[in-house]
């Protein structure tokens, strides 16, 4: 048995499927099928069950793959130990963000982090709430970005920024000539929402559940972008963080009007999370210096504002 096995065999725990985890791990589907058929072997049971159409992991394969998921991260972190034990800068990291903040937010970060520490290589994953605290947990992923705060054992938070949310509304709404908005003011407006799995879909019915704001329930947008676009038709109102607003292009988006909330503004506050056993704390702590400067400087950030708090499907 080698890291190597371990790798093929998570891989198909995730993926359950042989092609797309061969795939994954650069090899040929017959190499990936004998390596896992002689690992079977060595351990002396089944570990992947196979059907004509589906892939499934046996009880016994469930526990070694949460085992093997430990055992690789451990393995890359002894070895990215060494490339950073000199150069907290170096080396490579596995950073998620969630879908309401990736789009917004990536363009404006890579670039200058990757001029700022050229032999830092970051891989990206965009995954929800959930999804993200879980691979944090197995240490499949080293840091991520998301909407705090979040009482996690065994999780530390650096507050990157905190953004107030804007009223979007289609430009013939009467909500598109005021110069600002009371959250009472939503009462009896139809609300468009993103589908359950986003923690954004809590914080917006958390303050629209104060005006007792209706939820469109025939409609529920995978992204912010659909929700925008249905905004536009004027089917319904939204609320949009302000990182989300793109200001340079509202007159190409003139069909939808932003309209700031009177203070103090619900806002979401967004962190960078890490496992506190992390060696590498240094390097967030810089990441975190990059990314709250940029943000700064590309944003006019509210000052009195109201932070929502964070609910998980617990």
């Amino acid at each position: 048995m080698n890291l190597r096995d371990l790798e093929y065999l998570s891989a198909i725990g995730e993926l359950k499927h042989f092609r797309k985890a061969a795939e994954k791990c650069f090899v040929s589907q017959p190499t990936l099928s004998g390596q896992l058929k002689k690992l079977e072997d060595h351990i002396g049971a089944q570990l992947v069950e196979r059907t004509t159409r589906n892939v499934f992991l046996t009880p016994i394969g469930e526990e070694i793959v949460k085992i093997s998921r430990r055992i690789l991260a451990d393995a890359a972190s002894i070895e990215n130990m060494v490339s950073t034990y000199t150069d907290p800068m170096s080396g490579t990291l596995n950073v998620g963000l969630i879908p309401t903040i990736a789009p917004y937010l990536l363009p404006l970060i890579v670039q200058p982090i990757n001029q700022a520490y050229p032999q830092l290589e970051i891989i990206l994953q965009e995954v929800q709430t959930e999804v993200m605290l879980k691979k944090l947990s197995e240490g499949t992923l080293d840091a991520g970005i998301l909407a705090v705060p979040l009482e996690m054992r065994g999780l530390e938070e650096i507050i990157l920024y905190t953004e107030p949310f804007y009223v979007a509304a289609n430009n013939q709404h009467p909500f598109a000539a005021k110069l600002s908005i009371k959250i009472e003011d939503l009462q009896d407006e139809t609300l468009l929402l993103l589908e359950e799995g986003h923690c954004l879909r809590g914080q917006v019915m958390d303050v629209c559940s104060q005006a007792m704001t209706k939820e469109r329930k025939d409609f529920q947008g995978t992204s912010l972008e659909t929700i925008r676009h249905m905004v536009s038709t004027g089917i319904g109102i939204t609320l949009i963080p302000q990182t989300a607003i793109d200001y340079n292009n509202l007159i190409q988006n003139a069909s939808i009007k932003y309209i700031p909330f009177k203070n103090p503004a619900p806002a979401r506050r967004v962190g960078l999370l890490f496992r506190k056993t992390s060696n590498r704390k240094v390097c967030f702590q810089k990441l975190a210096a990059s990314i709250q400067s940029i943000i700064q400087k590309e944003f006019l950030l509210e000052e009195t504002v109201e932070v929502l708090p964070v609910k998980l499907n617990r």
